[in-house]
């Protein structure tokens, strides 16, 4: 006998109504703040950060891995830290960046307008 693994929404919604009644108070508060109908009991979790990646398959470590490789000289410690608090925030949530990252973009092309080096 074969079980399948999808249940129904009634047997969602059966489940997550067990859970909340078997929840202590102290949880049950933080759901109904939430709203009921916006928790979700079968959320997948968050895969590690070690794990996550950015659009081009890379994770945060080797971004920075192969930006400081990409370097003629290695900066300083206080430089690395920035690069990697950066790369962090990039494959954690890519629009928290977006607007650094097009910020950086523009200024790169007003100065090339101006004839400076950024």
């Amino acid at each position: 006998m074969v079980m399948e693994d999808k249940l129904t929404f009634t047997q969602m919604e059966e489940q997550k109504r067990v859970i909340y009644e078997k929840m202590n108070p102290r949880r049950r508060k933080f759901v109904d703040r939430m709203g009921y109908d916006k928790w979700d009991p079968f959320a997948k979790p968050f895969d590690p950060i070690d794990i996550r990646t950015d659009a081009t398959g890379h994770t945060a470590h080797e971004l920075t891995r192969l930006f400081m490789k990409s370097m003629e000289a290695q900066p300083n410690d206080e430089y690395l830290e920035a690069v990697n608090e950066f790369n962090v925030m990039l494959v954690m949530n890519f629009e928290k960046v977006r607007p650094l990252y097009e910020y950086c973009l523009w200024y790169q092309k007003l100065c090339r307008e101006r004839g400076v080096e950024p």
